[in-house]
């Protein structure tokens, strides 16, 4: 969800301004994609390299998350979403911590969509601690070293039920993953739009669907080894 700062700056406001205007993105986003019966939703909300960040800045950011925690139970309950986070979660504050804790409880009933919030959150700290974990249990015989694939790398990572995504959408023109879902998301469809996250929109978002629909998904294979009517 890029481009709040930069949103905010050219409109002449302070880079808060482009946070806390991205809040209603993700309110309309994420309800418009319930809507659409799609299943998994992941918001790249806070990166592990977000912590470099101002101090003013950061807590700013965390009192955002822990009100749109609380705020935005009405509007997950309303869509049958249930909420889960991802990421070094135990690097948050005490407080957005706890109300992230109480919002998956009381969400953890709903059987819509998932919307996984990743924070502190980077891909490459989430291979590193699966490998850990991975590398401990081999350690301890709990694994065999020639039992180990992918699928069991996945289910060491944070989340073992996120699925790929079939769509990753960059906003704001940058052209880069970002440490963001690396091995999830091997063979993802890209779209960038070049609108900044506030102004990312439900026509927006039906913009990047379209796009996405039109492509054709080989998977490394050849166009004609696929299904009939597959993309």
């Amino acid at each position: 969800m890029d481009g709040n700062g930069r949103w905010a700056r050219t409109r002449g406001w302070l880079r808060v301004r482009g946070h806390q205007e991205g809040i209603s993105s993700v309110r309309e986003i994420t309800t418009e994609c319930a809507r659409l019966g799609v299943k998994s939703l992941t918001l790249y909300a806070f990166s592990v390299e977000n912590w470099k960040r101002p101090r003013k800045e950061i807590r700013f950011l965390m009192t955002l998350l822990e009100e749109f925690l609380v705020k935005e139970r009405p509007t997950l309950t309303k869509n049958n979403i249930r909420l889960k986070g991802i990421g070094r979660l135990a690097d948050l504050p005490d407080a957005p911590l706890a109300a992230l804790r109480e919002t998956e409880r009381l969400t953890e009933g709903h059987d819509g969509m998932v919307l996984r919030l990743a924070l502190s959150y980077g891909s490459r700290t989430e291979l590193a601690d699966a490998a850990k974990a991975l590398a401990l249990d081999v350690k301890e015989g709990k694994l065999a070293l020639d039992a180990i694939d992918d699928e069991t790398l996945r289910g060491y990572l944070y989340d073992p039920e996120t699925p790929d995504p079939d769509l990753v959408i960059r906003t704001a023109g940058e052209m880069r993953l970002s440490n963001f879902l690396l091995w999830q998301a091997s063979y993802s469809e890209l779209y960038v739009a070049p609108v900044g996250w506030p102004e990312f929109r439900e026509p927006a978002l039906h913009e990047a669907i379209r796009e996405y629909a039109g492509r054709v998904r080989k998977f490394g294979g050849l166009i004609e080894d696929l299904p009939r009517g597959a993309v």
